[in-house]
């Protein structure tokens, strides 16, 4: 980590949220994670993301989840906080929650109660950003269906209310169009199977799944992708083609209890996800298993 570094760049890590037998959190094994990421050399962590299943939580853990990441993090590692709720007061509140227990960023993603317009898409924006810490939108029209087009992300940039945008479209064309409309908009990459694509495109972070598992070769995979030099793409390559069958997992219906998996066949603490995410079903289950097990026997870790 370089003294330049925005708290919102470099590789944050959307973490897994570890249950007991009883589905309680682990809140000591979630500190032991967090703590073991910037071991490993990741910049921060994006906690009550979808990942870390916030949506599940009730509000005290919710906040607990955010005090125990803060206090688990050495000095200078980002804990850049998912604040998405259905409401705009919801969300204002965690954004306060989060700059309360020392977050240095917030994750943000539009209303989703409904299909929100243009101009309450910003409103909601509006009140997150009233508090004070750098918001990244997060773009996820798949799930949420509120799409931050090119056009509202510039808007939204226009009006300081974002630094950037985590894009989960996949569609690697809008990193070049949102530049376009909004030159100095930060770019995050949302999707761990677009890694070298959007690296390519300008990105100078990535929000991403599988660090959770093998942090040591996705963080040299973005860095060689981000790093602008040419020489640097063919390892990227390389790697990419090797590691691509297992990223892809995080673009699935299935990313939570997939990466949780590839975690436990590492030997790391995955386990249970929450109702109503249940088993994988065992074809799934032996893809992930198949894909994990091929990126271990190629030295991936």
């Amino acid at each position: 980590m370089t003294e330049t570094r925005k708290p919102w760049h470099g590789v944050l890590v959307a973490t897994a949220l570890p249950f007991k037998d009883d589905l309680g959190i682990d809140y000591d094994a979630y500190a032991e994670h967090v703590r073991f990421l910037a071991n490993a050399g990741c910049d921060g962590v994006a906690p009550n993301g979808s990942l870390g299943e916030y949506q599940t939580l009730s509000d005290e853990e919710r906040a607990r989840v955010i005090t125990t990441a803060v206090e688990a993090a050495p000095e200078g590692f980002t804990v850049m906080s998912g604040i998405g709720a259905y409401g705009g007061l919801q969300t204002q509140r965690w954004a306060e929650q989060a700059a309360e227990a020392g977050a240095k960023a917030l994750m943000l993603l539009p209303p989703n109660a409904y299909r929100a317009n243009d101009d309450e898409v910003v409103d909601h924006y509006r009140r997150a950003a009233a508090v004070g810490l750098p918001i990244v939108a997060y773009n996820n029209p798949i799930d949420t269906k509120v799409d931050l087009t090119p056009q509202l992300i510039a808007r939204l940039h226009g009006e300081g209310l974002i630094v950037g945008v985590k894009e989960f479209t996949g569609d690697v064309r809008r990193a070049y169009e949102i530049k376009e409309l909004a030159p100095e908009v930060d770019l995050l990459i949302g999707t761990d199977d677009t890694v070298v694509e959007m690296g390519l495109a300008g990105a100078v972070g990535w929000v991403a799944g599988y660090p959770n598992a093998i942090p040591e070769s996705t963080l040299e995979l973005y860095r060689l992708s981000t790093s602008g030099d040419l020489s640097d793409l063919g390892r990227a390559r390389e790697i990419y083609r090797d590691l691509h069958s297992l990223l892809r997992w995080d673009s699935k219906t299935e990313f939570v209890q997939s990466i949780k998996l590839s975690m436990d066949i590492v030997g790391l603490r995955g386990g249970v996800c929450r109702p109503p995410r249940g088993p994988l079903a065992p074809a799934v289950r032996d893809a992930v298993i198949r894909d994990t097990e091929a990126a271990l026997a190629k030295g991936y870790k």
